[in-house]
């Protein structure tokens, strides 16, 4: 057996935290863009740094999003239509938590636009590539039935937008609805590629709870060194830092804006008192959890990614990578004389590295001072008996009862070190690569045009070397998640909302653990540490499906596999022609 996560250590390594400045050196250089000025309003940074402000007036430097992309709800009731959307993807200076960096960003600002759209909506969105890589924009949780090649997942489903082109996304949002992201390929969205996206369902059910304003809450680590540097380090082992400090971040944001160093800039909600919003928790980081809680306020969990729950109310949540959860709180504590409250993220590592920020804060106000909170250490909530999130106790609002398996997979999975040093992953023995412009879709596709058949049903390993489970008829399929290593994992799974049967520590115990009477779908799921999860699926979505974890170190090793449902289906696709070309096919 492969060594775990957790058992990398430093090798024998030692640094202070300045390290990543020295591997920057792998980092590629883009197209810089001029940004539009900083909008304050309902949402907005307390104060300006000095070294912000400079690079402001220069018109290089990433800006604040408008304050109407963290507020969402105005479109609700429109009639079903087409909502189009521009993105310029390019490389920028910006320094979310106040320390100027290297970023990649859209629009020029971070985070990036908010989608809003209505269920039964079409989306379109022109991608223009301003960076000296290819990119891919992800529509994370989107189904895409029937456009899969859509999905923008890199060597899979297309080759990646070539520097100076453009691509155009259009998909349906008929079938789906609630809280998610969208990002870019790989590890780029590390450094700023990202954004809300929010569908509004066409009606909620019956005795849902209700809320006076609906504002999105988008969170995330921060590194100050570009991931493609992280990257390179941690799989090649080049460089002075042990796979596990790696992945530790320098600090987080909320709604763009950290603190590092003693950056006093906040993030502000000003509310209403007396009123309930539902803050749209979005962990839109690389690597460590989030814990998020409102000091002296309970938070009412409503929807665990896009899934609608009955209301759990708690102290306070913690976020996997790509998870989401809705909750509601209600303005209406008075501990703050200045009526002004921390919301906080905490941010959970896989070691401790000195320098770095884990206590990240932005603040509530509904008292109308300009104040900050007293409170030093989280209060909790004083008398209320509340404790965190327990997400195996959440229920959904309209329980699914899971068709029955037809068929079940075993996947292992595990995280070792490399002779140099670096870092391998592997589902199933092997680890994936991402291919040289060339995508699996696009070479079934072509393959089919040549008369050659695809993949064969079952697990194999096929086209470039890719780990895939191939289903070409209808299946109901479970699939046993086995973690090998140490450090619980989110695990994604791209097209699908899938049931979430159950999991838990050591080794599988067999059916009589699993729900099948109410479990709960999510389409991003932790893995337990050296445990089991099982998840079902539905194999009527035709194309290539990625699965991974969402731990972005840990897929830049070849922490993915592919499901690959439907071949016969998605053979006969009508691959737009962007894509076959920017293939080369």
């Amino acid at each position: 057996m492969q060594q775990s996560a957790q058992s990398h250590g430093d090798g024998g390594r030692k640094s202070a935290r300045p390290r990543r400045s020295s591997v920057m050196r792998y980092a590629a250089l883009c197209l810089p863009l001029v940004l539009a000025s900083v909008l304050l309003a309902l949402v907005t940074g307390a104060e300006a740094l000095p070294h912000e402000t400079a690079l402001a007036a220069r018109g290089n430097t990433v800006s604040l999003p408008s304050a109407s992309n963290f507020v969402v709800g105005s479109i609700i009731g429109q009639p079903p239509t087409t909502r189009h959307y521009n993105f310029v993807v390019s490389e920028m200076k910006g320094a979310p938590d106040g320390f100027t960096k290297t970023m990649l960003v859209v629009n020029g600002v971070f985070p990036g636009p908010t989608i809003e759209a209505n269920q039964g909506d079409q989306i379109v969105v022109h991608v223009t590539n301003q960076l000296q890589n290819r990119t891919t924009i992800h529509w994370h949780g989107i189904y895409q039935n029937g456009t899969n090649y859509y999905d923008g997942t890199a060597s899979v489903t297309e080759c990646g937008i070539p520097p100076g082109q453009s691509l155009t996304y259009s998909f349906s949002v008929a079938d789906f609805s609630g809280t998610t992201w969208w990002h870019a390929l790989d590890t780029q969205y590390t450094d700023g590629i990202e954004g809300a996206l929010i569908v509004h369902p066409r009606a909620y059910p019956k005795g849902f709870p209700t809320w006076d304003e609906d504002l999105v809450v988008e969170l995330t680590d921060v590194y100050h060194t570009l991931s493609a540097a992280i990257a390179q380090q941690y799989v090649t082992g080049d460089g002075p830092i042990a796979p596990l400090e790696l992945e530790t971040p320098d600090s987080g944001a909320i709604n763009g804006i950290g603190q590092y160093n003693g950056s006093t800039k906040y993030t502000n909600f000003n509310l209403k008192p007396n009123k309930t919003y539902r803050l749209r928790l979005i962990h839109m980081g690389s690597a460590a959890q989030i814990r998020v809680s409102v000091d002296y306020h309970a938070l009412t969990v409503i929807e665990a990614d896009s899934t609608l729950t009955t209301p759990l109310k708690v102290a306070g949540v913690t976020l996997g990578v790509a998870q989401r959860y809705s909750v509601l709180l209600t303005t209406n504590q008075h501990a703050e004389p200045a009526g002004n409250y921390w919301l906080r993220a905490e941010l959970a590592s896989p070691v401790a590295v000195p320098g770095t920020n884990a206590d990240i804060r932005a603040i509530l106000r509904y008292g109308g001072g300009s104040a900050l909170p007293t409170t030093g250490a989280d209060p909790g909530v004083p008398g209320s008996g509340l404790s965190d999130l327990d997400s195996s106790k959440l229920v959904p609002a309209v329980v699914k009862t899971p068709p029955n398996p037809t068929k079940s997979y075993n996947v292992n999975f595990t995280i070792g070190g490399t002779p140099s040093g670096g870092t391998v992953a592997t589902m199933n023995g092997t680890s994936w690569t991402m291919l040289k412009n060339a995508a699996t879709l696009v070479d079934l596709w072509t393959d089919a045009r040549r008369g050659q058949t695809f993949a064969p049903e079952g697990p194999s390993v096929q086209l470039g070397n890719q780990f895939m489970i191939t289903e070409d008829s209808i299946q109901v399929v479970d699939i046993l998640l086995i973690n090998l290593g140490g450090g619980a994992h989110p695990f994604h799974l791209h097209g699908h909302t899938p049931y979430i049967l159950g999991s838990g520590p050591g080794g599988f115990p067999g059916s009589s653990a699993l729900n099948t009477v109410d479990p709960l779908t999510r389409d991003t799921f932790l893995v337990p540490s050296q445990g089991w999860l099982v998840f079902r699926i539905v194999t009527d979505n035709p194309g290539m499906w990625t699965i991974h974890c969402h731990i972005q170190w840990h897929m830049a090793a070849g922490l993915l596999m592919q499901i690959n449902s439907l071949p016969s289906k998605s053979a006969k696709f009508n691959i737009p022609q962007d894509i076959l070309a920017q293939c080369g096919v």
